[in-house]
């Protein structure tokens, strides 16, 4: 039996290992102190980037104007609250003052075209234009009151006492204005005087009007100073509960006696009065992890923000902002809201998640073809191989075939053309190999299995050649 190796146990000979094409010559090795120095530069460059880009959660990302109405009013001390929240925080909500409600529906459909604006505070109840692409953020936890001021109200016990009174309504674009409207439609012969809150509550204070209505925080300081210095009494509406059943976006709430003064009772009886919910607008502009920043910061200022919005029926005709909705569902920003807020503006965290599915689910597939397309590379090696064993006397090796004397079998025209088609077939694969070893379908590194079957190709292919040099032209 011949000691010759086999033609499929031959390895890579060690002179082919040893010559790696392109490598360049051997490089003097760093000293012990330049590679000390360049580990520690490298660590404090790394210490640097990580202090500068401050991996705990904070609201960095949230930089947004929101409106509010007048400095003196409600919805200015609650976006002042989120505003110093967010700054405690890192971030920056700029509080922008307006005439109310109305005012703020309009200047956010104006600003969504250069994004000057972000949020407002908007009163529920407030009608908005067609194709306004508004849409809800939340509700603070605590409702307005509609206060009607003046003196000597308890005179007025029935609709018909309101007629011919002179009512401030407060001032064009506020809420209010809106409000009252809407209420004063409901009476007759009620002259309505469109008036700033201040302005209005002087006038009463005097009688040069009526009443003066404002809706508001009834534990503000607005409505006690009003009560207890100017000597203002809260109306209670006629008929107040069914007159709620006409506006479907109020309900009845009660300002109870001595809420404002226990010593004095003021105001001395319980007062029901309608309650409106303050709603958090935006217009779209504010990227997603911006606004789970901005819904983050509300939450810290009021604690029950997201329980007292979790679940609750979007009666309000805007639709509820997707990111709101899932703020709500999670309790919270998400992982990536609250680590990379920067991340969730490219695309929202469930689409990341599906996105790194779909490339697991690429790779791995990339990769089976990969080791497909090898699994062929060496099949059909080892068909050629068997296809040569069939021409060469038995036990023959790669070493022999380069150095044997020629086979007269091989001299006929039939067994040289075979032969031929051998040498074709292995150059065909050879460059097939080279060429799949090239594809992106190949994983980093794995491009070594390609060249070892180019390699024990190639090494075939020189010995087939070298033997048919041997031959005598035909």
């Amino acid at each position: 039996m011949s000691n010759k190796p086999g033609l499929f146990s031959r390895l890579i000979p060690d002179r082919r290992m040893k010559r790696v094409p392109g490598r360049r010559g051997p490089r003097a090795a760093l000293s012990p102190t330049a590679k000390t120095a360049i580990l520690f530069g490298a660590l404090a460059v790394l210490t640097a980037l990580v202090a500068w880009l401050d991996p705990r959660p904070s609201l960095r990302h949230l930089q947004v104007s929101m409106l509010s109405a007048g400095a003196a009013g409600n919805y200015y001390a609650a976006v002042d609250k989120i505003a110093a929240e967010a700054a405690r925080r890192k971030g920056r909500v700029h509080n922008l003052t307006s005439a109310g409600s109305v005012e703020n529906v309009r200047r956010l459909i104006a600003g969504a075209k250069n994004c000057i604006v972000h949020f407002g505070l908007v009163q529920e109840g407030i009608a908005y234009p067609e194709g306004h692409k508004l849409e809800l953020i939340g509700r603070l936890t605590r409702p307005e009151s509609l206060a009607i001021l003046g003196r000597n109200v308890e005179r007025i016990r029935t609709r018909a006492d309101l007629k011919g009174l002179r009512i401030g309504i407060g001032p064009d674009g506020s809420g209010t204005q809106d409000l009252m409207r809407q209420v004063l439609a409901l009476f007759e012969g009620v002259v309505a005087l469109t008036l700033p809150i201040d302005q209005q509550l002087a006038m009463a204070e005097r009688g040069e009007i009526d009443l003066a209505a404002m809706v508001l925080d009834d534990e503000g300081k607005l409505l006690a100073n009003a009560v207890t210095q100017r000597n203002m009494q809260i109306l209670q509406l006629p008929d107040v509960a069914s007159l709620a059943r006409h506006l479907p976006y109020t309900r009845v709430g009660v300002i109870q006696a001595g809420q404002m003064d226990y010593a004095r009772k003021l105001p001395r009886e319980d007062r029901r009065v309608l309650q409106i919910d303050a709603l958090i607008v935006g217009n779209g502009c504010a990227p997603d992890g911006v606004t789970q920043q901005f819904l983050t910061a509300v939450a810290d200022v009021y604690p029950t923000f997201v329980r007292h919005n979790k679940g609750q029926p979007n009666l309000t005709g805007l639709p509820l902002s997707p990111v709101a909705a899932n703020f709500y569902s999670a309790e919270g920003p998400d992982l990536l809201g609250k680590y990379a807020p920067w991340a969730v503006d490219i695309m929202p965290m469930p689409t990341w998640i599906q996105l790194g599915v779909a490339f697991s689910v690429l790779f791995s597939g990339m990769a089976l073809w990969h080791r497909f397309r090898l699994w062929r590379v060496d099949a059909n090696r080892l068909k050629i191989e068997r296809d040569l064993l069939a021409l060469l006397e038995p036990g023959a090796g790669i070493d022999s075939i380069a150095g044997m004397p020629p086979d007269p079998r091989h001299l006929m025209p039939d067994a040289r053309a075979q032969l031929d088609d051998v040498v074709l077939r292995l150059s065909a694969l050879l460059e097939k190999s080279r060429l799949q070893s090239l594809s992106v379908l190949v994983p980093m590194g794995e491009e070594m299995p390609y060249r070892y079957q180019e390699a024990m190709i190639a090494e075939l292919l020189s010995a087939l050649r070298l033997y048919q040099d041997q031959l005598p032209p035909r």
